[in-house]
């Protein structure tokens, strides 16, 4: 999901969960870093943090696993489901129509009204990799007026026990009354100042005169 500003994978992204599905390790990774790629990980990020290409996000990967897709001859499958702050992510990619769990990260904090969204970003290597469908459901979830409320007051993505850099929140933008008010005030500030301005000036050429006379 995501906002705004060029993120990661070349997406626009902010403010919110990253999922890179990658396929060939960096150079620093490959020498240090031991993992057997293609590698799907996740990250949350409020705008402050940014993916480190040369490790492989690993500096805010809050999880992540190996998923053997390269050059296989049937349709594989990978399901991102959030509940309740509760992220899990599992794939099917055996061809058995099996599911295999992946990432499972409690006490995420995702606010309303961001957007699903891919897109890729290749180097050195790459491979042909098609994202055939995205299928999106809501799920029907019992929740506590507790929880209802806290759920509507998460403004930026978060992660229980896990501290991001802070950035300041949105404002809530202006109601149509509001605006209208600012903007009248301003322009009955303005017309006074220059009333004011007026008079003032006029008196000083009065003074001025005097002074000859």
């Amino acid at each position: 999901m995501c906002k705004r500003q060029i993120g990661i994978s070349g997406r626009i992204q902010v403010k919110t969960p990253e999922g890179p599905f990658q396929t060939h390790p960096t150079l620093v990774a490959r020498r240090f870093l031991k993992r057997v790629f293609p590698y799907i990980s996740a990250m949350v990020n409020n705008g402050s943090l940014s993916y480190d290409h040369e490790r492989d996000g690993r500096p805010t990967e809050l999880g992540g696993c190996t998923a053997i897709v390269r050059n296989l001859h049937y349709d594989t499958f990978l399901v991102i489901r959030y509940v309740k702050r509760h992220l899990t992510i599992m794939m099917d990619i055996d061809g058995k129509h099996e599911w295999r769990d992946c990432i499972e990260v409690p006490g995420v904090r995702l606010p309303r009204g961001y957007y699903f969204g891919t897109s890729s970003i290749t180097g050195d290597l790459s491979d042909n990799h098609d994202v055939i469908s995205l299928k999106l459901f809501e799920l029907t979830v019992e929740r506590t007026p507790e929880e209802e409320k806290l759920h509507r007051d998460v403004f930026l993505p978060s992660v229980d026990n896990m501290k991001l850099p802070e950035v300041t929140a949105p404002l809530p933008p202006l109601s149509g009354l509001a605006l209208f008010l600012i903007v009248f005030f301003s322009l009955v500030f303005s017309v006074f100042a220059i009333v004011i301005g007026i008079i003032l000036y006029n008196k000083w050429q009065e003074q001025s005169r005097k002074r000859f006379y």
